[in-house]
């Protein structure tokens, strides 16, 4: 699915990995159900979501925590650019 199919969906696919459905809830406003889709989950792909959630919710201390869970450091990009690589890298 390409970028704006995914965007203007009225609601995630059923098909979406729980990292997609994260991105989808997040691009809609709603931080809390992205949360709860990677928050118990275990691997890297998860935990690289989760660490984008909190930096966007403003803890840093809790997002470089899942960073390093998921093998890398915070990026040096804006929200909505991270947001975009993470996209583009959990919709192959």
């Amino acid at each position: 699915m390409d970028l704006e199919s995914f965007k203007n969906t009225t609601e995630p696919d059923s098909s979406f990995s729980p990292e997609l459905k994260a991105l989808w809830y997040d691009f809609h406003g709603d931080w809390d159900k992205a949360h709860e889709q990677v928050d118990q989950l275990g691997g890297k792909s998860a935990a690289r979501v989760h660490a984008y959630l909190h930096r966007k919710e403003g803890d840093l201390w809790n997002a470089d925590y899942w960073y390093t869970r998921a093998g890398e450091r915070r990026p040096e990009l804006s929200l909505d650019e991270e947001w975009q690589h993470l996209y583009q890298r959990y919709s192959q």
